[in-house]
């Protein structure tokens, strides 16, 4: 367990100026544990010493990674998804999943009442 001092405090400052690196490439470039990290900028911008430069997408698309830069400054705008746009990512999925389970036959379509395919789960037995 590595106690932060003030080498390792103004190494974090001085890979904050720039603006372009997250938490966790903060943490690569000083040293630091990566909570340790998320501590100091967290405080740092509470106290309106930094601010959100930017956000980084994660695995799934959102703005979740936030990318900070000493100094005063207006945070930057998080983009949100609507209503409608997860919910047509959700349908996608699902479609997806449904096409894949009728490639390895463990899905079929089948004509429902209205005229319309629904999709239904083969039964193993």
């Amino acid at each position: 367990m590595m106690k932060i001092n003030a080498h390792f405090y103004a190494k974090l400052i001085k890979a904050m100026i720039p603006g372009d690196l997250n938490c966790q490439e903060l943490a690569d470039e000083t040293g630091l544990h990566y909570v340790t990290v998320l501590e100091y900028t967290r405080e740092l911008h509470k106290a309106k010493a930094a601010h959100i430069a930017r956000w980084e997408k994660d695995s799934r698309g959102r703005d979740v990674i936030k990318v900070y830069k000493l100094g005063i400054g207006k945070d930057a705008v998080r983009q949100r998804l609507t209503g409608a746009e997860r919910q047509e990512r959700v349908r996608a999925r699902r479609a997806a999943a449904q096409k894949a389970a009728v490639l390895a036959g463990t899905g079929r379509y089948v004509a429902a009442a209205n005229g319309r395919l629904r999709f239904e789960e083969v039964s193993s037995a």
